[in-house]
C-alpha cells in the first residue's frame, strides 16, 4: 500500500472538495482509494437501495441524496468519519465505499464499515484488499490503535473476508436487532494496531 498524489485514472482524484481534508488516495494492488466528494452522492444512493447492499446493513430504510449530503456535512466535513471511494485498478470505475465512523482521537479508535456496491466487481477480492490497505491506512496514517467492526452474524462471507484482513471475532449478540420481522444476531469484530490482546 501506499499514498501518492492524483494518480489513477479516474477524473474524480482532481476533483478537490472540503471533504478532503488534505487526505491522498491509497494505491492497492487491486484497488485505488480516493476521498469521497460529492459528485459522488449519486452513485453512493443507488448501491445504498440496492437489495444486496441494503440487506448487509442495519440501518434498512431508503437512502435519500439529502441523507447522505446530511452525512458529508456533518460528519465527513467534521472530521467524525473518513470515507474513501473504492476504484478497480483494472478498469478504473468507482465500484464502492469504506470509511471509519465515530473517530474517537482521545483513544485512538474508530468503527470500520465497506460496501462494495457494483456487482460485477463482487468476488474479486476487492473488499478484502480494502479491509487490509485502508486499515493500514488508519493506524498508521490516522494514528488509531483500535478499529472495531459490527455485522449480522449471518454474513458468514464478509466475517471470512474480515478475517482474511487481520480483524478478529470478539463475541456475539444475540437478537441484537430485529430486522425484517425477525431479530438478527450481531457479530463484533476488531483490529489492534500491532495485533496486540486481539486473542
Amino acid at each position: 500500500m501506499r499514498c501518492c498524489p492524483n494518480s489513477g485514472r479516474d477524473k474524480a482524484l482532481d476533483n478537490k472538495t472540503q471533504y478532503d481534508a488534505g487526505l491522498e488516495p491509497i494505491v492497492g494492488s487491486g484497488v485505488l482509494l480516493r476521498p469521497i466528494t460529492a459528485d459522488d452522492t449519486p452513485l453512493i444512493v443507488r448501491w445504498r437501495n440496492t437489495e444486496a447492499v441494503r440487506q448487509n446493513f442495519i440501518f434498512r430504510e431508503p437512502f435519500t441524496a439529502e441523507m447522505h449530503t446530511n452525512w458529508l456535512n456533518t460528519k465527513v466535513a467534521t472530521g467524525a468519519v473518513v470515507q474513501y471511494m473504492i476504484l478497480d485498478r483494472e478498469t478504473g470505475e468507482r465500484v464502492g465505499s469504506v470509511y471509519f465512523r465515530d473517530i474517537d482521537r482521545r483513544n485512538r479508535s474508530a468503527e470500520y464499515g465497506v460496501f462494495i456496491g457494483e456487482e460485477s466487481a463482487r468476488g474479486k477480492g476487492l473488499g478484502s484488499e480494502t479491509a487490509r490497505i485502508f486499515t493500514d491506512f488508519g493506524f498508521n496514517v490516522l494514528g488509531l490503535h483500535r478499529i472495531s467492526l459490527r455485522l449480522l452474524s449471518e454474513n458468514t462471507q464478509a466475517e471470512k473476508s474480515y478475517l482474511n484482513a487481520g480483524f478478529k471475532r470478539e463475541g456475539v449478540f444475540h437478537d441484537m436487532v430485529f430486522l425484517d420481522g425477525k431479530y438478527r444476531d450481531i457479530t463484533f469484530m476488531a483490529k489492534l494496531n500491532g495485533g496486540e490482546k486481539n486473542d
